[in-house]
């Protein structure tokens, strides 16, 4: 369940209050997407007092403060689903049954970042719906789909895109311990590849665990689409290894495919609110960090023992040209 934000310190001049309290609480504790009309009903479950009036005010109280999202889905009325430590994602609609459901791809937030960036546009936000038939509606067959993410389901697609992230490193350093010829840096790309190895085997456990957990959770629809970051940064450093590089070249390559999958993992396990995938990703992150720290001392000492090694040619050179 999501923790209570603090709730007089996300807006300025914030007050705390006991029913907008209550309603954030009760808010948050719902899944999927609610009209205000729903959450009035949920809310009257619970305590009759409170009066339409005053949860209309504290849903657009939270819409501001960045704890709910208003969404659109073409019905007529506005939904409300969670935006606090909530990444921005998107949503399939199903014209049919009116169901709809979410997914997070980096991709296409790259794309669209992109985009604005060559137009030199400064975006607010952005919606990406896809309008369509669901499954059940299709196929008059009950879906495995569900509305919004369980933990269990974000731990399974943290996990699946650090595994993919874990091979692509693997196969990178060891394609650059097989084309370096410094043998402290070749030690160092071993070393790595068998890191890489080691843990893509204990995620891949667990992963396994996870799965025992939930039997049907392997068939569940995925949520995270993480397909460029799971394998562009390494896959992209080891096709610039194969056109020919040297020693200190093939570890700076190394040095960007570590920063840029330590940043990626990093931005967005602080973006989820606690939860096993969170975690995943932050962990992840840290391993990445070792590994990028270990490439920069070595690139430093390859060029620094380089620099010896030159020098002490330019002395022998400048002693025979005396003699």
């Amino acid at each position: 369940m999501t923790n209570l934000p603090d709730l007089a310190g996300l807006k300025p001049g914030g007050k705390r209050s006991t029913k907008r309290e209550q309603i954030v609480s009760v808010f948050l504790r719902q899944e999927g997407h609610l009209s205000a009309d729903d959450l009035v009903d949920v809310i009257r479950r619970e305590d009759h007092r409170i009066s339409r009036a005053t949860v209309y005010r504290t849903l657009q109280w939270m819409v501001d403060a960045g704890i709910a999202r208003k969404v659109d889905f073409g019905e007529g009325r506005f939904r409300f689903e969670h935006s606090y430590r909530q990444p921005r994602h998107f949503h399939l609609l199903c014209t049919t049954c009116h169901d709809s459901f979410e997914f997070l791809s980096s991709d296409i937030e790259a794309l669209l970042a992109e985009v604005a960036t060559a137009r030199h546009f400064t975006p607010e936000h952005s919606v990406v719906q896809i309008h369509g038939t669901c499954e059940k509606c299709r196929t008059g067959e009950n879906s495995s789909s569900v509305d919004g993410h369980t933990d269990l389901l974000f731990a399974r697609d943290a996990l699946r895109i650090a595994i993919a992230t874990e091979r692509s490193g693997f196969e990178f350093y060891s394609k650059a311990a097989r084309i370096t010829k410094d043998a402290r840096g070749r030690k160092v790309f071993e070393d790595l590849a068998q890191e890489e190895h080691e843990h893509m085997e204990r995620l891949e456990a667990r992963y396994d665990e996870l799965l025992a957990r939930d039997p049907e959770l392997e068939t569940r629809p995925t949520f995270l689409f993480f397909k460029g970051a799971a394998h562009g940064l390494f896959d992209q450093g080891a096709e610039r290894l194969m056109k020919g590089v040297n020693d200190q070249q093939a570890l700076l390559i190394g040095i960007r495919c570590e920063r840029g999958s330590h940043r990626f993992f990093k931005k967005y396990g602080e973006q989820f609110e606690e939860s096993e995938g969170r975690q995943i990703f932050l962990d992840f992150a840290a391993e990445e960090r070792t590994h990028l720290d270990m490439l920069v001392r070595e690139y430093r000492a390859l060029v620094s023992r380089q620099g010896r090694r030159r020098h002490s040619v330019d002395d022998r050179s400048g002693r025979r040209a005396a003699r």
